[in-house]
């Protein structure tokens, strides 16, 4: 089937330099380089070499802005099986989200004129956020999330978006290394002793751990891969979430988690087959570790909403715990920048 003029367009602007060349990197659209975030030195008193990777560069502010960019590649996809005539059209994107995400999606779908995503958000929303995405021509879908599971079928229904795709998960697409393949890899690139990693959705955790498993383990590295695999076999990847419904760190809590593969015996094979360190888990944070976290990323400048920085917290809160002259890394995943 033919393409319109627009969607000529749309296919010609959407530039991929390549899937896995270091010296070709995707991201960021317009700017791409690897890494494509920094990572630095930061003062934490007690510890000796604690290091920042701080997606708070991007240009939403958050890692969420990673995940849009592979919306508009697969996008880029669809539009080549619409010109082969295997589709009729494109379909519109679904998403269950408390803002950030939805941000960061819509801002690229909009760059490149490609179908509104329609958002399936909490009628309690802060109203603000509500209002940016309105603005930024987000679909909007307000429901009392509560403590109910939706499965991908009942996202697209709430969304009035039968014929269209949930990726609220990875499920429709590889789940190994889909989103985040390019941070993991400048991530393990530190070749930190110990890595904390703010786990919400669990999406960024997950794609991690996959790549370390793929470098370990796969006889062919990736170019990406620019570490030390004897250091990287002994890294301790650490999860930071929370359990409770009033923490300051509101993206992480959620009373289900229906889409992520995370279990304890995930991990627990992970660290039986020596892919990963003893300390690698997902952990519950402590407020007023989160409070204290809060205060020095304040102090030195970092960019960051409570839930982006509570990798640091974590650290903060197994500080006896940990050799203090150990690399550590803190993984910032940043604050959306909204227009208001």
């Amino acid at each position: 089937m033919a393409l319109t003029k627009e969607e000529e367009k749309i296919l010609r602007s959407i530039k991929i330099p390549s899937e896995n060349n270091p010296n070709k990197p995707e991201f960021p659209p317009g700017n791409p380089k690897f890494p494509a975030s920094p990572t630095y030195k930061i003062n934490v008193s007690g510890f000796s070499d604690v290091w920042l990777k701080d997606e708070s560069v991007n240009p939403t502010g958050t890692h969420k802005d990673r995940m849009a960019w592979e919306m508009v590649v697969t996008y880029r996809q669809m539009i080549v099986a619409k010109k082969q005539g295997i589709i009729k059209s494109l379909p519109s994107l679904s998403i269950l989200s408390s803002g950030s995400a939805a941000f960061a999606i819509q801002t690229q779908l909009r760059k490149y004129k490609l179908p509104n995503l329609h958002v399936l958000i909490d009628s309690n929303a802060d109203p603000k956020i509500l209002k940016n995405l309105e603005l930024i021509g987000c679909k909007i879908f307000l429901k009392d999330l509560g403590r109910t599971v939706f499965s991908w079928k009942d996202i697209l229904n709430l969304t009035k978006n039968p014929n269209g795709f949930d990726i609220t998960s990875n499920e429709a697409y590889d789940p190994t290394v889909r989103f985040y393949d390019w941070m993991s890899y400048e991530i393990i690139n530190s070749n930190a002793d110990f890595v904390f990693i703010p786990f919400g959705t669990g999406q960024l955790y997950e794609n991690v751990l996959n790549i370390v498993k793929k470098e370990i383990c796969y006889s062919v590295k990736d170019p990406r891969f620019l570490g030390d695999k004897k250091i990287l076999k002994n890294t301790s990847f650490l999860g930071a979430t929370t359990s409770n419904p009033r923490s300051k760190a509101d993206k992480l809590f959620a009373p289900f988690l229906p889409f992520t593969n995370y279990s304890q015996q995930w991990i627990r094979y992970y660290k039986h087959t020596g892919m990963t360190g003893k300390n690698s888990d997902v952990y519950q944070i402590q407020e007023k570790h989160l409070d204290k976290a809060i205060e020095i990323a304040k102090a030195q400048g970092i960019s960051c909403e409570p839930s982006g920085i509570a990798g640091l917290a974590l650290m903060l809160q197994m500080r006896s715990k940990l050799p203090n002259n150990m690399k550590m890394l803190i993984v910032n995943t940043g604050k959306t920048k909204y227009i208001q």
